[in-house]
């Protein structure tokens, strides 16, 4: 009777015993264990161990098993890859490797901002066949490509057939797995086009479950028009807005992110998705074109040369762009410095009023004017603009709804004097304005970077450390990750990762890019 109780009390004890304990132990292609979990949900970290399988994360938390690589954490934090929502990498596939990025966390990229994207969004994903990559690249189709390929550029509206024709290549490129429609109303030839267009074109990406990501109309004194046109054309294609680069880039304004921020409040409280991006600087980043009147530089640098050489036209020019200085408050182009210039290299890293006394003798306004029209007629160039201010760059990363965008491209290292987001932007939220100003917490921080962005763009398998999802997996040690990259030296890397994996793979160890390819072409859920 002793024996048969014993025997039924082990039955009892054994039966009871999780299935995890039974189990042999499972047999992985990678093992990161010690690790402190941010799984990016913004939930807070935990302790256990990510077990990779196939590209895929197969196990997290107390995971038992052995692997053909383990990587021992040491107490450094595991978080889901990057997601860099604002690139400009078109060119990405003559520079695969994308250094920069991956060197500050960077897994995923989704490229075609500001209205320029390839025309042909299936030709540029497909090149993943023969091109590979070292990260994951998403596309949108750009509404300055589409109207190029269809009007020029023109300052009109479009006729009806043309409206048509870009209406048939923004539902083509959905088709081919773009994630959204993006403009850049800055620019010409977006610039030229009223609200009722974009709106047509957006209905279009809407239909793919697309998202409308805008560089908006104007950044500095009209700043709340233009968030309002990006509103209300969500609102009409009935689709996500997502803004880009949010900023405030007049002085006059600096202060007011309550006033430009409560318009994205009021939308959500409306039922509007609406989401943000910026990078963690005070200064932007475009071309030097972007300084003049958008009509003066319409049908290209040769129309716009022209314009110049006429002196009214010119006198009209020279009007609106002190105008708008008065405006903004800035007393002349001090805060505009050049990144690339190929006409003469000697003035990267210089702002334009210092090029002006270097090459007319002295620095008035005036002189200032005519030094912007020669580098604008010897082919412009490429700018970096310090017109920011640090308490609105604050205010904005608070923001439950603020995602973390670099707005770079890929970087060759040593050439020019760009601007430093392109090397340091994600490493620069988490060491600075986590970790030393407490702005938000690491776990915010993270999520900005990862799930955020992928419900955003519908990458549906991406941004979390969690079964099932695609082993993107960053590891860095929370007290030393600092971005290096400066203005006046910005060729410098992010310190503080210890390994960035794409796809289940080591493309960085620490020290080195391993040569690894694992990347993929991200394309709209609608195809899937």
């Amino acid at each position: 009777m002793k024996i048969l109780s014993s025997l039924v009390l082990f039955a009892i004890f054994t039966s009871s015993v999780p299935a995890s304990f039974a189990q042999t132990p499972e047999q992985f292609d990678l093992l990161i264990t010690n690790a402190r979990i941010v799984d990016g949900t913004g939930n807070p970290w935990f302790w256990g161990s990510v077990g990779v399988r196939d590209g895929k994360i197969a196990a997290v938390g107390r995971v038992s098993g052995t692997a053909a690589q383990t990587i021992d954490a040491k107490g450094q934090i595991v978080a889901p890859g990057f997601i860099d929502v604002h690139g400009h990498t078109e060119d990405i596939f003559n520079n695969p490797t994308a250094e920069n990025f991956v060197r500050m966390g960077v897994t995923s990229i989704i490229t075609g901002n500001c209205g320029g994207s390839a025309a042909d969004i299936g030709q540029f994903l497909g090149q993943f066949g023969e091109k590979p990559l070292a990260v994951n690249l998403a596309a949108l189709i750009g509404h300055n490509t589409v109207r190029q390929k269809v009007m020029g550029l023109d300052n009109r509206a479009p006729t009806g057939e043309e409206q048509s024709k870009m209406n048939a290549l923004v539902d083509q490129a959905m088709k081919d797995g773009a994630v959204g429609l993006s403009t850049g109303l800055i620019y010409v030839p977006g610039t030229f086009a009223k609200t009722e267009e974009v709106v047509e074109l957006a209905k279009v990406a809407s239909r793919y479950g697309g998202t409308y990501a805008s560089h908006i109309r104007n950044e500095g004194n009209e700043v709340v028009e233009a968030i309002n046109e990006a509103i209300n054309i969500g609102e009409q294609a009935r689709m996500p807005v997502e803004i880009s680069h949010f900023k405030i880039s007049s002085k006059a304004l600096w202060g007011q992110t309550a006033t430009t921020l409560g318009l994205v409040e009021d939308a959500r409280r409306r039922g509007l998705q609406v989401t943000v991006d910026q990078y963690a600087y005070t200064a932007s980043s475009t071309s030097l074109d972007a300084r003049m009147p958008s009509w003066a530089i319409a049908g290209g640098r040769e129309e716009g040369k022209k314009r110049l050489a006429d002196p009214a036209t010119k006198a009209k020019i020279v009007t609106e762009m002190k105008d708008w200085l008065k405006k903004a408050k800035f007393k002349d182009f001090e805060f505009a410095y050049v990144a690339s210039y190929r006409a003469n290299p000697a003035f990267n890293g210089k702002n334009i009023a210092q090029i002006t006394r270097e090459v007319r003798g002295k620095k008035k306004l005036d002189e200032q004017l005519e030094q912007i029209f020669d580098m604008y007629g010897d082919g412009g160039a490429q700018m970096v603009y310090r017109q920011m201010d640090e308490p609105d760059v604050q205010a904005i990363m608070k923001q439950s709804f603020t995602m973390i965008a670099s707005d770079s491209g890929v970087r060759n290292f040593g050439a020019g004097v760009p601007h430093p987001r392109g090397y340091g932007n994600n490493a620069r939220v988490l060491g600075k304005y986590v970790r030393e100003l407490k702005i938000i917490s690491l776990e915010d921080a993270i999520r900005k970077m990862t799930s955020l962005p992928a419900q955003t763009f519908n990458l549906r398998d991406r941004g979390q450390i969690r079964e099932g999802f695609a082993a993107d997996i960053v590891i860095f040690d929370e007290k030393t990750i600092a971005d290096k990259a400066t203005y006046e030296s910005p060729h410098q890397y992010a310190e503080g990762f210890s390994n960035v994996i794409v796809n289940g793979k080591v493309v960085f160890d620490g020290s080195t890019l391993t040569g690894i390819m694992p990347g993929q072409a991200l394309r709209n859920s609608y195809r899937r």
